[in-house]
């Protein structure tokens, strides 16, 4: 009688190929696994550095003041009319004082929003890093500001308060009282919208300096992870 169907050692040599087959399969799907793993920690190296680095200079004396794309303006609400402030406000000499005395408070902003980006990099997910990596020159910096979101801008706005109230600055105090309308905790949030941009501009100009030259890091991940592709 013919049976039908595959002999024993048919059989056994289907369930050999299917065997390799399956672990060819789970090897690749390791090593895609591992790859991506490697490229999220590169991403998260990149803005670890890059926001280290942002951060010890913004909180040097002057750090925001000297920065190439840190400095802060005068937020529009010192543009606001007042009564005395056509003349105060309008003084070159007066506009430039106020300007300095708030990138020097933004300091005290920076060592608020250091740690909280510290730890938004640490436990950050990334669902495409390839894409990231590959990204433009600040892809980086700006997904982890999206995934942060207000967060900066939440935490420094009692600390400028508090500075602000504490300081007694007479230039400050001078432009706030010139304002219709206008508090120092009005003062507090408009300084605090501003120190969020500068802080974002300098860690993306961080990563930037990073990507164009990873071989300055001394750092083996980002030096291979950021090779030109």
């Amino acid at each position: 009688m013919r049976i039908w169907g595959p002999s024993p050692e048919q059989f056994e040599r289907r369930t050999v190929l299917a065997g390799i087959v399956a672990g060819v399969f789970v090897s690749l799907s390791g090593c895609a696994t591992m790859g991506a793993n490697r490229q999220v920690g590169v991403i998260q190296r990149l803005l670890e550095l890059s926001s280290q680095r942002a951060f010890a200079r913004l909180t040097q004396p002057d750090g925001f003041w000297d920065s190439a794309v840190a400095r802060i303006n005068l937020p529009v609400l010192f543009g606001r009319p007042g009564s005395a402030a056509q003349v105060i406000l309008k003084s070159p000499l007066f506009r430039e004082k106020l300007q300095h005395q708030l990138n020097i408070i933004a300091e005290d902003g920076a060592r608020v929003a250091a740690p909280l980006v510290a730890e938004a990099v640490r436990t950050l997910s990334v669902t495409d890093a390839l894409a990231l990596l590959n990204g433009d020159n600040t892809a980086a910096t700006t997904f982890l500001r999206q995934a942060m979101g207000p967060v900066l801008v939440n935490a420094m706005i009692p600390e400028f308060d508090r500075v602000m109230r504490a300081a007694q600055d007479p230039i400050l105090n001078q432009a706030v009282a010139a304002l219709a309308g206008v508090s120092l905790s009005d003062a507090a949030h408009a300084l605090a919208l501003e120190a969020d941009n500068a802080i974002w501009y300098e860690i993306g100009a961080q990563e930037s300096e990073i990507r164009a030259d990873p071989g300055s890091t001394s750092d083996p991940a980002l030096i291979a992870g950021l090779k030109p592709r």
